[in-house]
């Protein structure tokens, strides 16, 4: 796969600021604000700066490859294009390349590798947006050190040959909806497919939790949970899900920011007034989540910090074949915005 070569000096360019602020952001040498960080980034990924160096700097001698499997473009959503960025960055640091495979839905369904992915010639792996239990199986029969970031749903209840590293849920997830009890809501709904992913899953198990401690009922009736897919992105499909229910529910929690904006476009067009009406929640702490209005309370994930982890436990795992395989959860953080009371 070829990957463009851009500059961090055209980055400073098209941010207007200078190639030394730039550098301070991918070498995480000295003080940046926050925004502008997320300024810096957000551009790197729409100019597609995504290398096996992402520094100016030589690399050490290569001591091997790396492999990342994935169904879908990291770079088009904030959590995959901060954390390769950072994976990246790691990896090349210590000498190692990168060969990126994003595979196709007839690849998965046939259970077949890419053509130019060679077992033999791959130190490691890395697996990431990849959901398809048989097919995670199957990479993990091949004896390559992996790590993959979340997985399947209930992957962390199986006996897997690879380390997985996953963001927290639950916590999260309970306390954006205990907020929205503690606002006086009575009633709730969750959006999205649990069974996509195990994020989601998880992400329910805390909405189901919240729901529990206040001696609050579950209710499908008042849920959207189809399978994954384009029509979350459909207003009038939404709109068809809401008048489908017996009632409003006071607030929604939505298994990613995603999913909350959509729907937040939906109530709107159906003239709900948000929070007054309906409290919203999300979940990844997006770009997005901020400048929307209103402002959507969400979870922030540290995809930088899980990608610099990731790179660590694929290194070590290389080094030490033998350690004990490790399910790792990386803190996230909830941030209220306005969508909620």
């Amino acid at each position: 796969m070829a990957l463009k070569r851009v500059t961090m000096q055209e980055i400073a360019d098209a941010c207007g600021l200078s190639r030394n602020t730039v550098s301070k952001v991918f070498n995480e040498r000295g003080s940046v604000p926050a925004a502008t960080r997320n300024l810096v980034l957000a551009k790197a990924n729409e100019l597609g700066y995504y290398q096996r160096s992402l520094t100016d700097e030589p690399a050490s001698e290569n001591v091997g490859t790396i492999a990342v499997l994935t169904q879908h473009k990291l770079l088009s959503h904030n959590f995959g294009a901060f954390f390769i960025t950072a994976f990246t960055n790691s990896i090349s640091r210590n000498g190692y390349t990168m060969k990126m495979y994003e595979l196709s839905k007839e690849e998965i369904a046939t259970k077949k590798f890419p053509a130019r992915f060679d077992p033999e010639q791959t130190t490691g792996i890395l697996g990431i947006e990849l959901f398809d239990r048989e097919y995670i199986d199957m990479i993990c029969s091949l004896n390559v050190p992996t790590v993959f970031v979340d997985g399947y749903p209930g992957i962390g209840e199986t006996l897997s040959n690879c380390d997985i590293i996953s963001m927290e849920n639950i916590v999260s997830e309970t306390t954006l909806v205990e907020r929205m009890i503690a606002a006086g809501g009575k009633s709730f709904g969750f959006v999205g497919d649990i069974e996509h992913c195990n994020s989601f899953y998880e992400r329910w198990i805390g909405f189901c939790r919240a729901l529990e401690k206040a001696g609050l009922p579950i209710d499908k009736d008042l849920c959207i949970l189809e399978k994954d897919g384009l029509q979350y992105e459909d207003t009038k499909w939404l709109l068809e899900q809401l008048s489908a229910m017996p009632k409003m529910p006071d607030g929604f929690a939505c298994a990613n920011d995603y999913l909350a904006i959509h729907l937040m476009s939906a109530l709107k067009e159906k003239g709900a007034s948000i929070p007054k009406d309906i409290m919203i929640a999300g979940f990844d702490g997006s770009l997005e989540a901020a400048v929307i209005e209103p402002s959507l309370s969400t979870a922030e994930i540290p995809a930088t910090d899980i990608g610099k982890l990731a790179a660590s436990i694929l290194q070590k795992r290389i080094q030490e074949p033998s350690f004990p395989f490790n399910w790792t959860y990386v803190k996230t953080r909830p941030i209220w915005g306005n969508s909620t009371r």
